[in-house]
């Protein structure tokens, strides 16, 4: 499978299965799509008829040999038959624990019910944490790296506790031979010079929610008592990427429909000095204020362009920074099976909340049919985790004819279930935000990366 597509004036052909992106000029990217489209033997009569025979027959020879090559119309059997293993649950290596069901914002479009996750404010205690952590170990087989990730609410409501628990972590991890990798998402609002000490010390990656620009923030993100929140975390966050050398951290946003010029948003981030950004698309339902609907998602689409041009510009002229949508391997990434199976949750990673229930993932807590067990009786759902593990992207029908799926690997489970009740079944505003994304990651770097050459059938 070949996707052809354009941005900003130039051509770019992915092969799906090879990986290879090939930069065209127009003829060349006529010839391809309509080889993808219409065959070879009808894509070679419509280009005689716009280039003339000559040209395309030397074209078409390049084609050919690109082919020959594996590097344009390639296929790879492997990557559409599942892999030994592929579809069955493993090892737990990740876990993310909810420490605060309670947060000091009162974020408007918050999937969690403003850190509540729609019940009671609670914090985990100590030994519900520990009960989580040996579970972890236990169950991680002879994985040697495990990752646990302090989640909220905002963790930092919570923070004896989370001290507490990475020293409880480093010290049961090395009795295993094994080592946690710690992080810790906040809304930046409460840190301090104490705690930036410490999680620079501990933290592998901390990731910092800030919305971009001060009136889109104090807008969705007022504190407990109904005051902005933006000039607190923006000073404490600043602080807090300064002492980790601008590395090993996120600043993160969230735009809405409110926002939809959200390209404005990263470049304040920018501006502010951050090297490290993603904004992401609110997932709401439709009845919500704030958000996206299908109507919005041709603008969407045209500020991913917009943010393109102006992340580019942006880095060569000085200002450098990294947008996290726009950064694309293609010179090898994951391995096939991760690529087929997605980020794990519910089979290789789960959500665990204060009082000791296991969820497949954060935003699976609290629905329905999905409680996996709990750290305190050591119960673990294993049909449930088997459902998850074999909702690999082979198993899914809407993504066997698309182009970005080893890419999106699927998509999220949780977004799938909130909009369409299966877990199987993508979100459809999802994936054309995904595949737009990708588009774009390719063009920055072929923009930075590709060599200067005369465009062709092939880059």
């Amino acid at each position: 499978m070949v996707h052809t597509f354009d941005v900003d004036g130039r051509y770019f052909a992915l092969d799906a299965d090879s990986g290879a992106v090939h930069m065209l000029d127009k003829m060349g990217f006529d010839a391809v799509s309509a080889i993808q489209s219409d065959g070879w033997d009808k894509a070679r009569e419509t280009c005689e008829r716009a280039y003339g025979k000559g040209e395309t027959e030397e074209l078409f020879a390049d084609i050919r040999s690109l082919q020959e090559q594996g590097l344009l119309f390639s296929y790879d059997a492997q990557l559409h038959c599942p892999p030994e293993g592929l579809g069955k649950p493993t090892v737990l290596k990740a876990m993310c624990l909810h420490v605060a069901h309670d947060c000091n914002l009162r974020c408007r479009y918050c999937f969690a019910g403003t850190g509540a996750f729609h019940g009671q404010r609670l914090l985990m205690p100590l030994e519900v944490g520990q009960k989580a952590i040996d579970m972890l170990i236990a169950r991680s087989g002879n994985r040697k790296f495990l990752e646990l990730d302090f989640f909220g609410g905002e963790p930092l409501m919570n923070f004896d506790v989370v001290k507490q628990l990475v020293a409880y972590g480093k010290e049961r991890a090395a009795e295993r031979g094994k080592t946690i990798r710690f992080t810790l998402t906040t809304n930046a609002y409460a840190l301090t010079d104490e705690i930036i000490d410490f999680l620079n010390r501990e933290m592998e990656n901390v990731v910092l929610s800030i919305d971009g620009r001060k009136e889109v923030h104090d807008a969705l993100r007022p504190t407990a008592s109904g005051e902005g929140s933006y000039d607190v975390s923006l000073a404490n966050a600043k602080k807090l990427a300064q002492a980790r050398r601008q590395q090993k951290y996120y600043v993160r946003g969230t735009f809405t429909r409110n926002n939809l010029d959200f390209a404005n948003d990263v470049m304040r981030l920018a501006e502010e000095g951050f090297e490290q950004i993603s904004v992401e698309p609110v997932v709401l339902q439709p009845s919500s204020p704030y958000s996206l609907l299908e109507e919005h998602l041709p603008a969407i689409l045209q500020e991913y362009d917009r943010l393109l041009k102006l992340y580019l510009e942006s880095r060569k002229t000085g200002k450098w920074f990294s947008f996290f949508h726009f950064v694309v391997d293609l010179d090898g990434g994951p391995c096939i099976k991760k690529r087929l199976s997605g980020c794990g949750a519910g089979s290789e990673y789960v959500a665990v909340t204060p009082d000791g229930e296991i969820f497949p993932c954060h935003q699976f807590v609290g629905r329905e049919g999905y409680r996996m067990g709990s750290v305190l009786t050591g119960e673990l759902d294993e049909d449930i985790r088997a459902k998850f593990a074999a909702n690999h992207v082979l198993a899914k029908e809407e993504c066997a004819s698309c182009w970005a799926r080893l890419y999106c690997t699927g998509g999220c489970a949780a977004n799938a279930q909130a909009f369409n009740g299966e877990i199987n079944k993508p979100y459809k505003m999802e994936c054309a935000m995904e595949r737009k994304r990708l588009e774009c990651a390719i063009a920055a770097y072929c923009s930075e990366n590709a060599s200067e050459q005369e465009p062709g059938a092939g880059a």
